[in-house]
């Protein structure tokens, strides 16, 4: 079992790169206004057209103030909550460089913006509260043949009540979206702890997991990895995994309560239709189930034609919806589908969070975890649950064709090869583009080529770990087609994560890992290795000014390099602990040796990680 220390803090964002930024500016570059209004500030000196585009108001054109130089827009009012946005320099989309709060999403790169509430509180507010532990994991995965990843929450108690066993949820996010959303946008761990204060919902331990498992797959290998969202489950490599692979690692690392009357699952968009596809495939594993602004299969075996030992199998069958979504007529249709079969089912529609939303996503879920693992409340709920509503002939389906316009054909970058990485960036109005790295002093030229797609290839350091950025027409600009982003303060570059590294999860094999997780309070981050050994060193990893606590481990692969020296037999347990300089606090034997490594003494995160390795090879 490893280690497990208390989180109970906002994101994980204290952040720093070794690439662009301005020093200190002195603006803020989100204000928001008593009358609910939103004032955005851009500072873009080269750019000649500049838009602001956040959820609650659309695609709005920013003005240049002529004596602070700054780009600028009011738009609103917009009610409290969390609203991704970005900024449009000359028609090329740019994360807000001031603000540390951001999506994680394989795709488009996108900063958080969230508006108190004037009077009260919301739902994913970090109140003074208990708070529980959130760990970022590893296990391999037989479905896959390869490492995977998922987010696992532990109630506040779980560490203190060492003789309790938990129901499990297993929370799924969406199409493009990664294990960590449900997150840090969702806010799942907040919401939970919230009503575990108030006494308004049951214990219980949260698995996210990562919803495209194929996508981190090296190339060519076991699955042909489509480049379009699917809109079909159950029996696919994901809800394989879950099943499989991930459940049957869950249970034998946590305490959990093993049966179907003490597992959820469900999920947003994709993931909700993931989510009731395993479920329903197996109701003798789970019996709450619940759907936000999503369908699932109307042909799923034995289920449907069998409503009266269906309803006997659920708990909770919930399903909720915007009316304003694009999903909205597959989901109501689903919903009479359900009703048409005599299937027993909860059904929740808004009008007022802007449709498909992780506004809708953060509501939805508050709502059905007051219900999960209580049989009383979720009974109540079904029967109160009312038919869905008629049919009008104007509901918006969602159809392959409507798929295909909002997810057009990919632009693959980086994209690896054992001797080469090749770097892609859509930009058809540009007039140049070059690649920054962190190990060259001056960016290298991109070529331009059909539909405005530039690219280089790089025949140097493929293998090494590396924080990276295009500049656009002199604009600073992030991989849109990358999901590893460096989780900085400031700008965030993107960075390298070849499945070929010798380092990489990806090529790692069946092989014990360890657990990451976070104390903000303490503002640390620790890792124990997967030794069931008493750790025999402490290791401190200093970040950098401006790295969070998650850089040396999502970018210096601290994690990786010790489950593989320790799966070699050539590392001795050890605890890892990162913080900043001034704030070290190992909870540890003071008999334990002691070492430290301040990632400032380095130039790049591959030379960090090279004396990370000596440093555990010498212990």
């Amino acid at each position: 079992m490893t280690y497990l220390i208390q989180l109970t803090t906002a994101f994980l964002f204290a952040l720093a790169s070794t690439l662009p930024v301005r020093a200190q500016e002195s603006f803020k570059s989100t204000v928001c206004n008593p009358d609910g209004t939103v004032t955005f500030f851009y500072r873009n000196d080269k750019a000649t057209e500049v838009m602001v585009d956040v959820q609650f108001a659309g695609r709005k054109p920013m003005t240049r103030d002529p004596q602070t130089g700054l780009w600028t827009a009011t738009l609103g009012p917009a009610a409290p909550d969390m609203y991704p946005y970005c900024f449009i320099a000359d028609g090329v989309s740019v994360m807000d460089p001031l603000n540390p709060q951001y999506f994680p999403n394989e795709g488009f790169k996108n900063s958080l913006l969230e508006i108190p509430a004037n009077s009260g509180t919301l739902p994913h507010d970090i109140k003074d509260v208990p708070h529980g532990t959130v760990e970022y994991i590893h296990y391999y995965s037989e479905t896959l043949k390869a490492t995977n990843n998922a987010v696992v929450y532990l109630p506040p108690r779980y560490r203190r009540n060492r003789d309790q066993h938990y129901p499990v949820f297993y929370l799924i996010s969406g199409t493009t979206d990664t294990e960590e959303v449900y997150y840090k946008v969702g806010r799942m761990n907040y919401i939970l702890d919230n009503l575990l204060a108030e006494g308004a919902a049951k214990e219980m331990i949260i698995v996210l997991p990562y919803g495209n498992p194929t996508k981190l797959l090296p190339p060519g290998e076991l699955f042909n990895q489509s480049l379009q969202p699917s809109l079909q489950f159950g029996g696919d490599p994901f809800s394989k995994d879950v099943v499989n692979d991930l459940m049957p690692y869950v249970e034998s690392h946590y305490r959990t309560i093993n049966d179907p009357d003490h597992r959820a699952i469900g999920g947003f968009s994709r993931g909700g239709n993931q989510g009731l596809s395993i479920g329903l495939s197996n109701l003798d594993k789970f019996s709450y189930l619940c759907s936000y602004s999503s369908f699932t299969s109307t042909t799923i075996p034995d289920v449907y034609d069998n409503a009266e030992t269906t309803n006997s199998k659920i708990h909770l069958f919930w399903l909720g919806v915007g009316t304003d979504d694009f999903l909205y007529g597959n989901a109501r249709d689903y919903m009479a589908f359900l009703d048409q079969k005599g299937i027993r089912s909860v059904k929740e529609f808004t009008s007022d969070k802007f449709g498909h939303t992780w506004m809708n996503a953060k509501f939805f879920l508050e709502k059905t975890m007051r219900l999960l693992f209580n049989e009383d409340a979720s009974e109540a709920a079904m029967k109160a649950g009312k038919p869905a509503p008629a049919a009008t002939g104007q509901e918006p389906q969602f159809t392959p064709g409507v798929m295909a316009r909002m997810f057009p054909k990919p632009v693959i970058s980086p994209e690896y090869a054992k001797d080469a990485v090749t770097f892609r960036f859509k930009a058809e109005k540009a007039k140049q583009v070059s690649l920054k790295t962190e190990f060259s002093d001056e960016p290298v030229p991109m070529t331009r080529g059909e539909e405005g797609i530039w690219s280089v290839t790089l025949n140097d350091h493929v293998l090494d770990t590396f924080e990276y950025y295009f500049i656009v027409d002199d604009t600073p600009v992030a991989d849109p087609n990358n999901m590893y982003l460096s989780p900085c303060k400031g700008f965030k570059p993107s960075y390298t994560n070849s499945p070929f590294a010798p380092f990489s999860f990806a090529s790692m094999g069946n092989i014990k890992h360890g657990a990451v997780s976070y104390n903000l309070s303490r503002q640390t981050a620790m890792y124990r290795s997967p030794s069931s050994q008493r750790p025999q060193a402490v290791i401190r990893l200093v970040p950098a000014e401006g790295m969070t606590l998650e850089s040396w481990f999502k970018v210096g692969c601290a994690n990786a390099i010790v489950d593989k020296l320790t799966d070699m037999g050539k590392c001795k347990p050890v605890l890892i602990v990162s913080a900043a300089e001034s704030s070290q606090n190992r909870r540890a034997n003071p008999d334990m040796k002691v070492e430290t490594l301040k990632a400032a003494d380095y130039k790049t995160w591959q030379e960090r990680s090279d004396a990370l390795m000596q440093l555990l090879l010498s212990l």
